[in-house]
């Protein structure tokens, strides 16, 4: 015969203490003693208790899980959708995203379920998923300004927290990085070293957080007596870097530093500049931006303006939680600042 599995009265009868206290416990009520609480999680690990979860739910109308979604604007056939979701995979970024979230959501015992909404009907699902309980909130990294999705999640009084500023102002709470001086970051790095023939490689220019960097590298370099500073929009990745730095130089020869806006653009701008026998930095010096993985499995490793994303992610989820248990009720937001990371290619 198979071991009955413990409950509540036998992890009660473990710590010494009440049955309702040890639901307490359980269920996260806030006002246990921290010394009860470490008493009955002990008391849990020695009896080998497991909430019921579908009761636990009812309790605290809470299912531990929060949607991780990322979210675009398109209209997306199933092919664009699959090439969507290839790509957020690919991306460095993301991956950093998910650890920061994780890291924060795995020690409460929390969980997130991963959900695109590149299309209407996608966006639809979401706001019903949520709605119908089956994650306590959502955590949104958009990737387009235009994105409908924060305002159907703020219409429809969903509890959500958003990655970046949002294109369109709607009342949730968001996290996001002080831009437009890690573009001054670079600009005074670049003008340190002696560079006087600056560009910069932009990343799409309808991305607000694009618009920032390069307003703060543009702005600072003015202020240095240099007025113009020739730019081409990448799409933050290899392949675009790699076009705008070829056509960078085709027009500007001379070009003795470049600053792009990751660094996914400036890993392919060194292997231009390679392939037309530029030394990175003793020729060009480079400067990229977010500190991801590629900055140091790039050669020469990348000088990067670091994006502490997996600290910005984790803030998100706190932030999430605290609207989900009722701490935090007026949306708000939190600015990071960024740190210009010095290696070897500037």
């Amino acid at each position: 015969m198979s071991r009955q599995a413990p409950t509540l009265e036998d992890v009660a009868r473990e710590a010494g203490v009440s049955r309702a206290t040890v639901s307490r416990v359980v269920n996260g009520v806030r006002n246990v003693d921290p010394a009860i609480q470490d008493l009955v999680r002990r008391a849990i690990e020695r009896t080998g208790y497991a909430p019921n979860q579908a009761a636990r739910q009812l309790v605290t109308r809470r299912t531990t899980t929060v949607a991780l979604v990322v979210s675009g604007a398109g209209d997306a056939s199933d092919t664009e959708q699959n090439a969507f979701a290839t790509r957020v995979f690919a991306d460095p970024f993301f991956g950093r995203v998910v650890g920061g979230v994780v890291g924060h959501l795995r020690p409460r015992r929390m969980h997130p379920v991963l959900m695109f909404a590149e299309t209407p009907e996608a966006r639809q699902e979401v706001v019903a998923y949520l709605r119908q309980g089956g994650a306590d909130g959502a955590l949104v990294v958009s990737t387009h300004p235009d994105d409908p999705l924060p305002a159907l999640l703020a219409g429809a009084g969903l509890p959500a927290v958003l990655f970046a500023r949002p294109g369109r102002p709607v009342p949730l709470s968001y996290v996001d990085l002080a831009h437009r001086d890690g573009g001054r970051l670079a600009a005074v790095h670049l003008l340190e070293r002696g560079c006087r023939r600056v560009a910069t490689v932009a990343g799409p220019l309808a991305v607000a957080a694009s618009q920032e960097r390069l307003a703060g590298f543009r702005d600072t370099l003015a202020r240095h007596g240099h007025p113009y500073v020739p730019v081409a929009e990448g799409g933050f990745t290899v392949d675009s870097g790699m076009a705008a730095m070829t056509s960078l130089l085709a027009e500007h020869p001379d070009t003795d530093g470049v600053f792009t806006a990751n660094d996914l653009m400036a890993q392919g701008a060194v292997q231009v500049l390679r392939d037309h026998g530029r030394r990175v930095p003793q020729d060009v010096a480079v400067v990229g931006f977010d500190d991801s993985s590629v900055a140091v499995t790039c050669r020469p490793r990348l000088t990067t303006v670091r994006q502490p994303v997996e600290e910005m992610a984790a803030t998100m989820a706190r932030l999430l939680d605290d609207h989900i248990k009722g701490v935090r009720g007026e949306p708000t937001s939190v600015i990071f600042d960024p740190e210009l990371v010095v290696r070897d290619s500037a």
